[in-house]
Formats: structure tokens, sequence, C-alpha cells
């Protein structure tokens, strides 16, 4: 069997495990805490549309440009704000961020008609955008690189989590206090963790729990060499890693937008008994990230290929439960092989963290999860609801439902050309670290 020689960024590091390890958790539970902010701060309007069609008699157009107008942002600005992020400093920005959108947040509960609202939403938009890139530049900093999948896939899995608590805690709120009330709890909390991390992370500190492949690369440190921006597309295997994320996030965006109106079409469900179901669907999905991504850290520790592997084996499990599920009658049994499926949706997303921080240069990793989150975004999150409307359309919403999985092949086959390139992409950025010094 032939094998590659890997540099020491892939392999288990004996010094690694002797570094503290407290302090590298504080780091994860606050900016993963701050990851949920940002998910309630954003998906909490979802559960107060009702009140504020009521109180300003809004349109459902207008509704839902108060939750388009952030994604809008988001995809926007995701990469160039990462860019700089790496130049101005990841601590800085994320407590810059975070103070942002809460403030924002803020503006959004005292707002005194749609045009304030709308505002306030874009600001929210505005500090949200590339939160999720930094952060997970940050957290993945102070962890080895073979539990890079696991906390990849957490991470990623806040953004369900979130989405879960904003709208199930806001809608409470909102029934008992109000809806301003629901908003301005979302920002209190926003700003609470955000004084928290900027007394706990500091540069400083985060510096001294680096693992080897983390070079020093913040403004004032003594490692001044940032990597070139063309170094996060000059390989296919990093290319293949965007694409093949992007495609699989195709499906769980699509679950967790239709989903609701499918359980109320074709299983006369209300749509509280809707709500509550899609809910559990969006937690199988946020739960699959983070066990997906712990089982591809254990099978590839002494082989990290192996993440190409058990992302492709994620993508079929996925495409062969959902394109089952929606074959067989509606029906209890169908729902649980729906749900098996949802688990297995973005079951790549923690590997594909884990290959991008692997193939990008610490100087530039941060843009790196940009890129990603932008594939994850136009791909996925934006292509997949939208495509999938379309079909319905013309098809119904069960038949788009039943072909949507195939954007599975796609996702697999992008994945084993990363695989097959992955060695030589290696080699590619070993080479930026023999760089001739300054």
């Amino acid at each position: 069997m032939k094998s590659h020689a890997l540099p020491a960024r892939e392999l288990p590091s004996g010094a690694a495990a002797a570094k503290p390890r407290i302090y590298p958790w504080v780091v994860f539970a606050l900016t993963f805490a701050l990851l949920l902010s940002d998910y309630m701060s954003r998906q909490v309007l979802n559960a107060v549309f009702p009140f504020l069609k009521a109180e300003w008699a809004l349109s459902d157009s207008q509704l839902a440009s108060l939750t388009s107008i952030v994604a809008m942002m988001v995809g926007l600005l995701t990469f160039p704000l990462s860019v700089l992020a790496d130049r101005w400093g990841r601590v800085r920005s994320l407590v810059l961020m975070a103070t942002i959108w809460s403030l924002a947040t803020v503006l959004c509960a005292i707002a005194a008609d749609y045009g304030q609202l709308l505002g306030a939403r874009f600001l929210v938009g505005v500090g949200e955008a590339a939160y999720g890139s930094v952060g997970i530049a940050v957290v993945l900093s102070v962890f080895a690189p073979h539990v890079r999948a696991t906390f990849g896939g957490a991470f990623m899995a806040g953004g369900s989590f979130g989405s879960t608590i904003g709208v199930a805690l806001g809608g409470f709120i909102a029934v008992h206090f109000g809806w301003r009330w629901a908003l301005a709890f979302m920002a209190v909390v926003g700003l609470v963790l955000v004084v928290l991390f900027r007394l706990v992370v500091t540069q400083r500190r985060l510096d001294q729990h680096r693992f080897e492949d983390e070079a020093a690369v913040e403004p004032g440190t003594n490692g001044g060499y940032r990597a070139p921006l063309s170094s996060l597309f000059s390989n296919a295997s990093v290319l293949c890693a965007y694409v093949g994320s992007g495609l699989q996030m195709f499906v769980a965006a699509v679950l967790l937008a239709w989903t609701p109106s499918y359980l109320n079409r074709y299983h006369a469900m209300s749509p509280d008994a809707a709500g509550f179901v899609s809910a559990i669907l969006v937690l199988l999905i946020g739960a699959g990230m983070i066990v997906c991504g712990v089982i591809t850290d254990r099978a590839s520790r002494r082989r990290p290929e192996r993440k190409w592997t058990t992302s492709i084996g994620y993508g079929a499990a996925a495409a062969v439960l959902l394109i089952t599920g929606f074959q067989l009658p509606e029906g209890v049994p169908q729902l649980v092989v729906i749900g098996c499926g949802a688990f297995f949706s973005a079951g790549a997303s923690g590997p594909a963290t884990a290959m991008v921080a692997n193939l990008t240069h610490a100087s530039v990793r941060a843009t790196g999860f940009g890129s990603l989150t932008l594939a994850n975004s136009l791909l996925g999150l934006a292509a997949g609801p939208f495509v999938v409307g379309l079909l319905a359309d013309r098809l119904g919403l069960l038949g788009a439902l039943q072909l949507a999985p195939l954007v599975y092949l796609g996702a697999i086959a992008a994945l084993l050309i990363g695989k097959r390139r992955y060695p030589d992409a290696l080699r590619r950025l070993a080479a930026l670290d023999r760089r001739p010094s300054a």
C-alpha cells in the first residue's frame, strides 16, 4: 500500500498533548456561546412575525425581507470581512462583530416602523457576516489537528441549536411579554457574552496555546509572513472541499426550509405540530454534525486522508436514506427514515472544516473558512430551498424532495477528486512553510 509523507500539521503531536487543556475549552465555550447568540438574534424574528404582521400590517414579502436582508449581508460580506480579520486581528474582530449584532438587535427592539426595523436587521447581518469563519479559526487554533473535525462539526452545529433556541425562546417571551422584549432579551444575552469573551479571551493567551501549524500571525507578533490569498484556491483539493461541502449543505438546507410545509401538506399536520417535528429534525441535523465529526477524527487520527472517505460515506448514507424515505408512504416509519437521513445530511460539515484547516496556511485560515462559508451559502443554504421551490411549482413538493438528494452525487464526486489530489495539495502547502526568511 502506498503511503504519503504528511506535514507535521497532520500528525498527532506529543508536545501538543502536554499543553494545558482547560483554557482551550473555555475559548470554545465562549466562542460557541456567541455563535448561539448569533443565530438566536438572527432567527428570533421568525418567532415574532405574527405580532409584527398584526401590529404594523406588514405583507408576507416585507416579513421575508427582514430575514433575507441578514442572509444577503452574510453572503456578501463573509469573505472580505474574513480577510480583514486575518489582518486586523481575529479576537478584536470577534468582539467588534458580536458588539455590532447585539447593539443592532437592541435597535430592532426599539424600532418604530418597518423601515427602521429593516435598517437594524441590515446591521445585524453586517455584524454576523464573518463570525462563523473567524470564530472557528480561533477555536481550531488552540486544539490539536486530529480533533478538528469534531470541533468543526460541533461549532457549525451551533447554528442549528441557536436557531431552535431563538425561535422557541423568542416565541415564549413574545407571547408573555411582547415581541420587543423577545428581541431585547437576545440583545442582552449577546452583550453579556461579549463582555465575558473580552475579559477571558486575549491574543496573548491564545498564542500560548497555539499548535505548531498555527504560526503567530496576528498583528504585533513576531511571525510576519502571510500566505497569498491565491493559495486558498490554487489547488484542486481545497476547491473540492469547498464544492463538496457546499453541495452536501444543499439538502440539509432543503430539509430546514421545506419540512414544515411538507408535513402540513402530506401528513396533514397543523402548523404548530409541523413546527415541533421540524425542530426535532433541526436538532438531528445538528447532532449529526457533532457525531460525524467525532467519528471522522477517530477514523483519521493516523490516516488523515480518511476525512475524505468518511465524508463520502456520510453523503452516500444521507442520499440512500432520504431517497428511500421520500418514496415511502406517509406515516411514522417514513419520518423515522427521513430523520435518519437528516442526521447524516450535514455530516461532512466537520470533516470539511478540518480539510480546509489542513489545506490552508495559518495566516489566511480565517479567510479559508470564509471561502468555505461562502460555498456553503451559495451552493447550499441559498440554492437548495430556491431550486426545490422552483421544482415544486412544476412537480409538486413531494416530487421535488424526491429529487433533491441526487445532489449528493455531485458532492461525492467532488470529494473523490479532492481525496485523490490531497497528497499533492499538502506538498504545495508545505512549500509555503519553506519560504525564504524575510
